[in-house]
């Protein structure tokens, strides 16, 4: 059976969060683990399933919920998906956004 989006977050997030790997690898796919430049947070990008995805190290400088987590030790990776936020993975516990929610933002 093949793994799921949601198992492919979980691995994504372990591999670069508490593995600290330098690539991830997703089947028989290797993506590179970068750092943003302002902050230098982890970033990765990767597909699976046709999607283009992308997981992000919490921010723990922002002034939401996830980012006082991170500031108290959690290792925290929001996951992206054409620019909207699709779900979070805080240590080791997914959880998926409402992405309707997300993608009528701006939408007048």
């Amino acid at each position: 059976m093949p793994p799921s989006l949601e198992d492919i977050l979980l691995t994504v997030w372990r591999q670069t969060m508490v593995e600290h790997a330098t690539s991830v690898r997703i089947n028989d796919n290797t993506y590179p683990v970068k750092t943003t430049k302002g902050r230098g947070l982890k970033q990765v990008d990767f597909d699976f399933g046709g999607r283009s995805l992308r997981g992000l190290e919490q921010n723990p400088a922002t002034r939401s919920r996830w980012a006082a987590m991170a500031r108290d030790g959690k290792n925290i990776m929001q996951f992206l998906e054409n620019d909207a936020y699709i779900a979070v993975v805080v240590d080791g516990k997914l959880r998926t956004y409402n992405t309707r929610k997300h993608s009528d933002r701006g939408k007048s």
